[in-house]
């Protein structure tokens, strides 16, 4: 008898994600198995999570490993993967700095708003509040919803009481005028907004968010989340910029495709958590610290993140000559590395259903913004991979252009 998995979906579990109709039984390498035993090229890595792919032999090992020492105890012991990670991570970021562990992206968020507030009672600056932009998404937890500037997302649920300031993306002369005139604590960005259509926010407005949290004396917050962990051709995005943030959110790739998030904050709020001040039960998690180990192993001792960048040229470079060749179909790209959003002049109508119709080729693609192709593919996606994925999609959308 053939279990109906959707049924069984719609029927037991609470509808606040519209799904594919494809159940996964196993997924390997750069691919997704469903139940059925169809194969799918998977360039949505979980939202952004299986950097590595699926079931990496490097992943594998240290969840085994890990698995058989201890697989939770509590934040109140000493925990040895969990601090070696954070030393990693400082070191390949500020050099000097703490970190907290939480379980998610949302969770990071949540603790970066804490770090903020405290941070600015602790300096007696009179500063309150967090400027973020416009058509950003930081989490979906009642705090981290406060910052995510998507009225599709935030709804009318209740919002907490701290000041938030919105400005438009890449205008220096509007961001300027509203932290001169509201006095916030900090800035929250991410350096190219992911369910906001994969934009990329301008060097210089990077730049002047830089300048202008060092005039003002306000915390420089760049979120990570999405476009941390070797995405973007950098451990953190921020990193091919001459900038100087205070804090980094990050979480998604971190774990190896566990729960993992958290804050990576310099030497200005290193020092501003207390015991007691914030915490949570699971983390940092010692079996998620031994993966976020295991990844940083591979991208940064192993060539992974080399690997990566030069994959995604090779993957920017088809998409670029596939434009070039149809300029009526896809009239524009943003992202960096393997983070990439195709805008195409199909309607949002048409987009779902080149979704779906890639879906029937055996590949995964994400959409965003309603009509954004939304690409975040893994690190060790093959060229014979990237060339197949090309070719269905030209097909696809001359097929629904027609």
């Amino acid at each position: 008898m053939t279990t109906n998995w959707q049924e069984l979906d719609q029927t037991y579990i609470m509808p606040t994600v519209q799904r594919l109709p494809i159940a996964i039984e196993k997924a390997e390498n750069n691919y997704l198995y469903d139940t059925a035993g169809n194969r799918y090229l998977d360039l949505f890595t979980g939202l952004a999570v299986n950097i590595l792919g699926h079931a990496h032999p490097r992943l594998m090992k240290a969840l085994e490993e890990q698995g058989h020492r201890f697989l939770h105890i509590s934040n109140i012991f000493l925990n040895p993967p969990a601090i070696r990670l954070a030393l990693r991570l400082v070191k390949h970021t500020f050099g000097k700095g703490k970190v907290y562990f939480g379980g998610s992206g949302a969770e990071a968020t949540e603790a970066a708003i804490k770090l903020i507030h405290k941070w600015a009672r602790r300096e007696q600056n009179g500063k309150e509040g967090i400027v973020v932009l416009k058509n950003s998404f930081h989490g979906r937890t009642l705090g981290a919803l406060r910052l995510t500037r998507q009225p599709g997302v935030y709804q009318d649920y209740p919002q907490p009481a701290f000041p938030v300031y919105e400005v438009e993306m890449n205008n220096i002369a509007e961001l300027r005028e509203v932290c001169r005139q509201n006095r916030p604590a900090a800035i929250l960005v991410e350096p190219i907004l992911g369910a906001g259509g994969v934009v990329s926010l301008s060097e210089s407005f990077l730049r002047a968010i830089d300048d202008l949290c060092a005039e003002e004396e306000m915390l420089f917050c760049v979120d990570e989340i999405q476009t941390g962990m070797g995405r973007t051709g950098t451990l953190f995005a921020y990193q091919q910029f001459d900038l100087t943030p205070d804090v980094i959110l990050f979480a998604k790739g971190i774990g190896g495709g566990l729960p993992l998030g958290g804050i990576i904050a310099g030497e200005r709020a290193a020092d501003v958590f207390k015991p007691g001040d914030h915490g949570t039960t699971f983390a940092p998690s010692p079996l998620s610290a031994a993966m976020g180990n295991a990844v940083l192993d591979v991208l940064l001792e192993e060539g992974g993140l080399e690997q990566g960048k030069q994959r995604a040229d090779y993957l920017w470079r088809r998409l670029e000559a596939l434009k070039e060749k149809y300029p009526h179909l896809i009239t524009g790209m943003d992202g960096r590395g393997m983070m990439i959003g195709i805008r195409t002049s199909l309607s949002a109508e048409n987009v779902i259903r080149l979704q779906k119709e890639l879906l029937t080729d055996g590949i995964l693609v994400n959409v965003t913004a309603k009509t954004v192709i939304r690409l975040l593919p893994p690190l060790t996606l093959k060229r014979e991979e990237t060339d197949f994925f090309i070719q269905a999609l030209e097909k696809r959308m001359l097929q629904i252009a027609d």
